[in-house]
């Protein structure tokens, strides 16, 4: 089971909109197992150890297992947004919240 992560930020005038895409690269089905509602996070991080963000921070998710199934050569997507963020210069990085498998990716953007 192979995964492979990457991570878009897009910056616009309300905030920063965040793509994660999680892709099957091996050559059989991928199962994710879940043990509640969320499926990822992304952390934002300045200064190199300074986290001004989270996006699971202060949210609520069903409590329920649930399971999602990458076939070989597909992706899923995963979107969330950070509105009105300060100026600067951050890196974010962004992770499965599966229970049985990891995948990570981190990609650098300017406010």
């Amino acid at each position: 089971m192979t995964l492979s992560g990457t991570l878009e930020a897009a910056s616009t005038d309300d905030g920063v909109t965040f793509t994660f895409t999680v892709e099957n690269t091996g050559s059989d089905p991928v199962e994710l197992q879940f043990a509640d509602g969320q499926t990822h996070d992304v952390l934002v991080i300045e200064d190199g150890d300074t986290q001004v963000w989270c996006w699971s921070e202060g949210q609520m998710f069903m409590q329920m297992l649930q399971q999602e199934t990458i076939a070989p050569g597909d992706h899923i997507t995963y979107e969330c947004s950070w509105e009105d963020p300060e100026p600067g210069e951050y890196v974010a990085e962004a992770f499965l919240s599966a229970s049985n498998l990891d995948c990570e990716a981190s990609a650098e953007f300017t406010v």
